[in-house]
């Protein structure tokens, strides 16, 4: 479960940290991520109240907010702010939107008569398609970055695409389920090997580390803004319906009722636990979670459904978060290799939509819905100036 969902964890700060130029804050936030992961799969696992659905259901940081959560930083930083700045923004906005998605998980039967598979279809598909360029400027070297497009970058992250390609087509599901852990970490032998990473930097970036990572409610601060608000609102509405949906498989697979009063009780126990997560992520200075869905597919492998596994899975979580060296190690992965990597999980998010969409019956009223949510959504992402 740790291997399938580690680098789902982990890679949104560290995309975010590089892009909006967090440096020293990136080994601090890593390790929240995983604090705020483990907590969150301990809620889930062991429910409390109405919170939690009682299940295996680890909860990470969730790729959908990437754009919308760049989006802000992008205000604060336009605005002159620093890394505390940027950082207050994103958290206090994710914080407040948290309560949209608690809000709405006791709405879930009236709300999937708004969101329908049609739209929450279209929404991930754009999500995944805007994000691949994300993907794509990681494996070229980087935003702006000296050496972009060279030879060295693309053998780099095309080395890591391929070795994540091979195990995908692997016959043993034990290396499916790694394939990205293990693709990280081949990218990174082959930059040891071609210099593009040194042995003395990675201690050097170590020995900068305290010894625990202390978690500090709202260490950057607390602040709003309406226009950054409105797109997080939105994808925490989306992200409801789509837990809904790795909820209801999780049930499935686990052997519990898909129908009646004790499964909806399970459903809305599950996202609201999503959404509660999500707020106390802003509130320990980490990104919204959401639950994964790949651990439906460790499920099913190993046969095994017990809540207590969860139990140890947040263990783990947390005893990674406590340690910054941890952060700091991720943090000196060379941009190609998490590019090569990255693109794979984008192209993943933007294939889900797809599947979601090829499951409906697409009339010409459909076919509308498509093209202009597609024409608008894909076309500001084209043309950001507008």
């Amino acid at each position: 479960h740790v291997l399938a969902s580690f680098v789902g964890v982990i890679t949104p700060t560290l995309i975010i940290g590089g892009v909006l130029g967090l440096g020293e804050h990136i080994p601090y936030l890593i390790s929240m991520a995983l604090i705020v992961s483990g907590v969150g799969t301990f809620i889930q696992a062991r429910r409390f109240g109405p919170i939690g659905a009682g299940m295996i259901c680890l909860q990470g940081t969730s790729f959908a907010f990437l754009g919308s959560v760049l989006a802000a930083g992008f205000i604060a930083k336009g605005k002159g702010g620093g890394p505390d700045e940027i950082l207050s923004l994103i958290f206090g906005i994710c914080f407040l939107g948290a309560f949209v998605e608690i809000c709405l998980s006791q709405f879930l039967d009236k709300l999937k008569k708004i969101i329908t598979p049609l739209v929450t279809g279209i929404v991930i598909t754009i999500i995944g398609i805007s994000l691949i360029k994300v993907g794509m400027t990681d494996l070229a070297g980087g935003f702006k970055a000296p050496d972009f497009g060279s030879l060295e970058n693309l053998t780099l992250g095309g080395a890591v695409l391929a070795v994540i390609i091979m195990l995908n087509r692997s016959a043993n599901q034990w290396l499916r389920l790694s394939s990205i852990v293990i693709g990280l970490i081949a990218g990174m032998a082959l930059a040891l090997f071609m210099g593009k990473i040194s042995p003395a930097a990675i201690i050097e970036s170590i020995s900068q580390q305290p010894w625990l990572s202390i978690p500090v409610p709202f260490k950057y601060g607390f602040s709003f803004d309406w226009v950054a608000f409105l797109p997080i609102a939105i994808i925490y509405l989306i992200t409801a319906i789509e837990s809904t949906g790795d909820l209801t498989a999780n049930c499935m697979i686990s052997r519990q009722p898909i129908k009646g009063e004790s499964y909806l009780r399970r459903i809305k126990g599950g996202v609201l636990g999503d959404g509660f997560n999500s707020m106390l992520a802003a509130a320990f200075n980490t990104f919204p979670n959401t639950t994964f869905s790949q651990n439906n597919g460790v499920i099913q492998l190993t046969g095994v459904a017990s809540r207590y596994v969860g139990y140890f899975i947040a263990g783990i979580l947390v005893i990674l978060g406590l340690f910054p060296m941890v952060g700091a190690i991720l943090q000196q992965i060379p941009k190609p290799v998490l590019g090569g990597a990255t693109l794979v999980m984008f192209g993943t998010v933007a294939a889900a939509g797809v599947k979601i969409l090829a499951a409906e019956q697409l009339d010409r009223r459909k076919l509308l819905i498509m093209a202009v949510s597609f024409g608008i959504g894909l076309g500001v992402t084209l043309v950001p100036d507008l």
